[in-house]
């Protein structure tokens, strides 16, 4: 409902600016619209950022000179603007501190204004529908009771987009009828268009194809032609809709186009990223240190963006030299004097430009390296202090919040993980690890890990693993991790109310080191149109698919691919539309013997047979030149009785160290002057047996041979899961020292 929100906000700003306060001095007055009017003139120019500023100042002023009538104004101006750019949580604030507002003014034109506007910021989520309907008939009976019938029609539309949005077709047809007798009363064009709009929408619900295609295309030709670029939107994602369930999908495909063309004509990356600063500018007084790590993180991955085509760009520059060079051999090669003459020549530039490339390549390993860590950094903060906020129990108002917090930097770990991934892939930077690790608990770690999503999507998981399977594996289990969860949650995202199988089957008898596996993911969803089925391995594609509401980049099964790829297999797809689609492939794997066996890794519950005993505390030091990532680890050992102290830096650590008898030292890699891997050497010096563990962002394929060779006994990478943390620092303490009974 973004095209009525806007539309109600311009005209709303358009209303009010004409009513006058009471009680006003003519010189206050006149400072007071001036902001009015300024939110308005920047928000139909997309300005965003002017129009918060503005809006803000008349918060204050209304409030300095005690007039609800333009503080209200402010606040929902601001809840208009949140709304418009989709941050419906702050919208919904400043709308409901509005309406507050203007009930206490007791000035009925008011109330029905903001009582529209929470009509239609409730109307976008279905649990509170029915709350929406009762502002949208609180405003109704209002305007109709000041026969304001220009507002009520405005009303009616939005009435009717929620009752259609929500399938309550009778219901939105009883009030379009009602709405079109008004537009009809007071001829205007483009209320016309959003009436036939309305009605468009209604015969697309109802089925009736032909109706609805003879209101849209006419909607959209006018549109397209009078650029009204929200009537495009709605009406071009509409008809795309309608050719894809009559299986026209050419015209689906034309509609489905135009409709991203006026989308991204509509909101550029530069709007929305004034559109965050400003944010962030208005809400500093508010939020601070939340909202600065957002835009931090904001600002990191548009310099990821901007790199990455950069780098794309060199390397475009530097095959295309090689290919001329290449070409030009073979052309000289007819004459072999010329040949002769200029073989030298054509071998010096390949070697110059082969150098090129060498150090192009070193280059894009270093930037990646220092990317992830400089991107894990932040967000190992984000994800620490909203997991022990969530834990805090005086904190229970804000779990939803928390939770939605956390939610969304896990979601943003693992996006930028997946593209670090898939370009580390790229360059051929990824190698398998030999790791001795169980099968049966990995598997059943990767499974309760889609609890929530099996939960949510109402399906069932099946599990089947041939018995004669070894469980005991070496190999890389990060790595086939990620190629069953990257399949494992496309069947589940793509199924609902359904079934989920995983299948290990032994395809040959094991021998006394390896063993063929034949693994199995398939499910009874959607399926994979057959047009499909070779597009969805290449990166960031995605099928259309409108019966579910899911989010992805399009980069899981490109990763399963390449990390196929690396096992020297190749994955098989078996789909039709509606029957569901099948996933499989095959790796050899190594079993674990006495040259080969270690202790197994255990990764995502805690190991209660490391709990220590209860007793003197233990003294961790922890070393970390960011505060933030300080007061993260520190928090998470005072929750286990575990006291701590801090060094800034390396040289600090190696004078703490000498100086007290520490249990253990968590260690930072990246610190100015002498870093982690450094000081621990001078450590080692004076002190053979301190555990060391490095507690680090940086990225573990190229530097984990470097770290644990400079004394380090092990490696937690940041942001962690605070089961793998606490089973890695429990291996190390001592047990009579400890206390876990929090």
């Amino acid at each position: 409902m973004s095209i009525l929100r806007a539309l109600v906000f311009v005209f709303f700003l358009t209303h009010l600016t004409n009513v006058q306060a009471q009680n006003t001095t003519e010189w206050q007055r006149d400072t007071l619209e001036s902001y009015v009017n300024r939110p308005n003139d920047a928000y139909e120019q997309y300005n965003y950022k002017d129009a918060i500023k503005y809006a803000s100042t008349l918060i204050e002023k209304g409030h300095e000179y005690n007039y609800d009538y333009y503080e209200f104004l402010g606040y929902d101006i601001l809840g208009g603007i949140y709304s418009e750019t989709e941050d419906t949580i702050k919208g919904r604030i400043y709308s409901e501190k509005a309406l507050e507002l203007a009930r206490t003014t007791q000035a009925d034109s008011l109330v029905a204004w903001g009582a529209l506007n929470l009509g239609i910021l409730y109307s976008d989520n279905k649990q509170t529908y029915a709350k929406a309907i009762e502002f949208f008939k609180e405003s109704i009976s209002l305007n109709e009771k000041n026969k304001d019938y220009d507002e009520v029609y405005l009303t009616y539309v939005n009435l009717i987009w929620t009752y259609l949005d929500n399938n309550q077709i009778d219901k939105a047809y009883t009030v379009l009828q009602k709405a079109e007798a008004l537009s009809t009363k007071n001829v205007d064009s483009l209320d016309k268009l959003y009436i036939d709009l309305l009605y468009g929408k209604y015969y697309l619900a109802k089925k009736k194809y032909d109706s609805a295609a003879q209101k849209l295309e006419n909607i959209a030709f006018t549109a397209d032609k009078n650029e009204n670029t929200d009537l495009a939107i709605e009406a071009y994602e509409d008809l795309s809709k309608l050719y894809s369930e009559t299986d026209d999908y050419r015209k689906a495909f034309a509609n489905l186009d135009k409709y991203n063309q006026f989308k991204q004509k509509a909101y550029t990356l530069k709007k929305l990223e004034e559109t965050e600063k400003a944010r962030a500018k208005f809400d500093l007084e508010q939020t601070q240190k939340d909202l600065q790590s957002a835009l931090k993180e904001h600002a990191y991955s548009e310099e990821l963006i901007s790199k990455s085509k950069s780098l794309t760009t060199l390397l475009v520059v530097v095959i295309i030299i090689l290919v001329l060079a290449l070409f030009g051999i073979i052309v000289f090669y007819k004459t072999r004097k010329i040949y002769i003459n200029n073989l030298k020549a054509k071998n010096k530039q390949l070697s110059i430009a082969n150098e090129k490339a060498e150090k192009l390549s070193k280059v894009k390993t270093k930037f990646l390296s220092t990317v992830s860590h400089e991107l894990r950094t932040p967000l190992y903060g984000v994800i620490g202090i909203s997991t022990l906020l969530k834990e805090d129990e005086n904190l229970k108002a804000y779990a939803d919040d928390l939770s939605s917090l956390k939610f969304s930097a896990d979601y943003l770990l693992a996006l930028i993980n997946d593209v670090l991934l898939l370009s580390k892939m790229d360059a051929e930077a990824i190698t398998l690890f030999k790791i001795p690790y169980e099968l049966d608990v990995l598997i059943q770690n990767i499974v309760r890990s889609f609890e929530f999503s099996l939960h949510e999507n109402s399906n069932k998981l099946h599990l089947q693993i041939d018995k004669n399977i070894p469980n005991n594996l070496v190999g890389d289990p990060i790595r086939f991790s990620q190629i069953l969860i990257n399949l494992m949650g496309n069947a589940i995202k793509f199924t609902e109310n359904g079934n989920i199988w995983l299948k290990l089957i032994l395809v040959e008898p094991a021998d006394s080191t390896t063993c063929k596996i034949k693994f199995i993911v398939k499910d009874d969803g959607v399926g994979i149109p057959i047009h499909m089925q070779k597009e969805i391995f290449n990166e960031f594609t995605q099928i259309e698919n409108k019966n579910h509401n899911y989010t992805g980049t399009g980069l899981g099964l490109t990763i399963v691919k390449k990390i196929l790829a690396l096992y020297g297999s190749e994955i098989k797809l078996t789909s039709e539309p509606n029957k569901g689609a099948k996933f499989c492939f095959q790796l050899t794997l190594k079993k674990q013997t006495e040259q080969n066996k270690k202790i197994p890794v255990i990764n995502g519950s805690l190991n209660t047979s490391n709990e220590p005993k209860e007793g003197n505390l233990a003294h961790v030091l922890i070393v970390d030149d960011n505060r933030i990532n300080q007061k993260v680890t520190q928090k998470t050992l005072e929750r286990r009785n575990i006291k701590s102290s801090l060094a800034d830096d390396g040289a600090q650590a190696v004078a703490m160290s000498k100086a007290n008898d520490y249990d253990l030292i968590l260690m930072d890699i990246n610190m100015p002057n002498i870093n982690g891997m450094e000081a621990s050497i001078m450590i080692r010096k004076f002190d053979k047996n301190i555990p060391i563990i490095a507690l680090t962002a940086v990225e573990l394929d190229e530097g984990r041979e470097e770290i644990l060779n400079s004394g380090i006994n092990d490696i937690i990478h940041k942001p962690y899961n605070i089961p793998e943390f606490l089973n890695t620092i429990f291996k190390y303490l001592p047990k009579e020292e400890m206390d876990l009974s929090h």
